[in-house]
């Protein structure tokens, strides 16, 4: 009989706790202090992931911000936007070009005394501003995000009457200094609101000076826990590796190291390189669920089909043409979160991200690559990497030119490929050389015409 009070009370002891931790509401906060870009995309995009699964009852942004890449703003505010729980923003300090538009999409803006919101004009990395057709889309983004909060009843002379809740001519004013809104901004002039102009506007619902006095003096509610998001080392780093000039610098290893390894004979430095590069490429992509595995093997297969073009199939065709778009349709369609070509839920600006990546990212690469072959073995970037040491007659070195001469004006047979270097055949020794007429297919005839630094010249016969 003791032992059954005592599970009773038990259990009513347990009941009681739990239901006082039901009454406790949890408050998810995410801080985003730093420039925006691929690293607080991460961030914000986890965070609000890890706020649903712990059903918490809103989440706050607590913003510090001098702005970043409009690409990610563009991405954090459609992901606000489209949440299933409340999203709030705590100003600290400052919310300013891409910070404004993402402040913008969170249902409710909160300031700290001294802060300012605003002043979203597109700009370059030089802060010099960016044509009109960066304006137009920006301003119509961000018109677009205050328009997303809809109309409230307004009662006016006794009439009652709907107004933007955050008026999009303003948000607009932002952007374009040529945006008048009478009593707010006239032309000529970047709106950028103080806390105390964002409360009378209708762009901050309040002036605080921590999240806790919000929850409390504006939320009313005083049971309450806040949970913060803590970025782990490997979060850091996939939101820096996916950087889109990281990217572009990964391509241009790749790319580079391909050509490289195939320069040289053996397997070496440049394929350890390119296939490093392909690694910190594809991982976090495919970590962050944005690549599938079946993208990074259309890139692989891509590469397979060029070294065969190289090294097997006579000639330039269909394998190096598809091999070549085998990569570059691989590089692309990892950064595009398409479901097997599927592009219908693909935002535009993504997809122009991606192509854009790759495609300068392959330009940049054919510079590099070319310049970076012409400095190979000269005085200049890779000297110390050169053999500079003289082999003197005096010393007892001869020349291989001397034997080499010896076959100039002999027939021979290409046992390569000539493109224009390869190997050929002449009176039963093999050889490197190059052919001075251009592509030399395997088994044709050439005549020796010339020989320098350990290699015979040749021509078409």
């Amino acid at each position: 009989m003791k032992n059954s009070c005592l599970c009773y009370l038990l259990f009513l002891l347990l009941s009681f706790c739990q239901i006082g931790y039901a009454t406790n509401d949890l408050y998810y906060k995410i801080d985003i202090r730093d420039e925006i870009g691929s690293t607080t995309w991460l961030h914000l995009k986890n965070g609000m992931a890890e706020a649903d699964s712990l059903n918490a009852k809103a989440v706050f942004i607590h913003l510090n911000t001098y702005g970043g890449l409009v690409l990610f703003a563009d991405s954090m505010r459609t992901r606000i936007l489209n949440s299933q729980r409340p999203v709030y923003v705590f100003i600290d300090n400052n919310a300013a070009s891409a910070g404004a538009l993402i402040s913008i999409a969170c249902d409710s803006i909160y300031m700290r005394k001294g802060a300012n919101i605003g002043a979203a004009t597109v700009v370059n990395d030089q802060g010099e501003k960016m044509p009109d057709k960066y304006q137009s889309y920006m301003r119509a983004t961000i018109r677009s995000t205050a328009e997303a909060h809809g109309k409230v009843p307004v009662l006016e002379n006794g009439d009652t009457v709907y107004r933007w809740r955050r008026d999009p001519h303003i948000a607009e004013a932002m952007v374009d200094e040529r945006v008048v809104v009478s009593g707010v901004v006239d032309s000529a002039h970047i709106l950028t609101f103080t806390a105390d102009e964002a409360v009378a506007h209708g762009y901050c619902e309040g002036i605080y000076e921590t999240v806790d006095e919000i929850i409390v003096s504006s939320l009313h509610d005083s049971d309450y826990t806040i949970r913060t998001y803590d970025p782990s080392f490997l979060d850091n780093l996939k939101g820096w590796l996916m950087n889109p000039m990281v990217q572009g610098i990964l391509i241009m290893i790749i790319l580079g190291g391909i050509y490289f390894e195939m320069q040289t004979p053996g397997i070496g430095f440049p394929l350890a390189a390119s296939v490093i590069a392909a690694i910190l490429y594809f991982a976090p992509l495919y970590m962050d669920g944005l690549s599938q595995i079946w993208e990074a093997l259309i890139f692989v297969v891509g590469v397979v089909l060029i070294l065969l073009e190289i090294f097997v199939v006579p000639g330039f065709g269909v394998t190096g043409v598809t091999g070549i778009t085998f990569v570059i349709a691989g590089l692309i369609l990892s950064l595009v979160g398409n479901d097997w070509f599927n592009f219908d839920h693909v935002p535009v600006s993504q997809l122009g991200r991606a192509v854009l990546t790759v495609f300068v990212s392959l330009v940049l690469s054919v510079v590099s690559i070319v310049y970076l072959a012409s400095k190979i073995g000269s005085k200049g970037l890779f000297r110390k990497f050169a053999l500079e040491a003289t082999q003197d007659v005096d010393k007892g070195f001869v020349g291989v030119e001397a034997t080499l001469k010896d076959y100039v004006g002999k027939m021979g047979v290409a046992r390569t490929d000539l493109r224009p270097s390869g190997k050929v055949l002449v009176g039963g020794d093999l050889f490197d050389a190059v052919s001075e007429s251009g592509y030399v297919e395997q088994g044709r005839n050439v005549r020796v015409v010339g020989c320098s630094s350990a290699q015979l010249y040749v021509k078409s016969v």
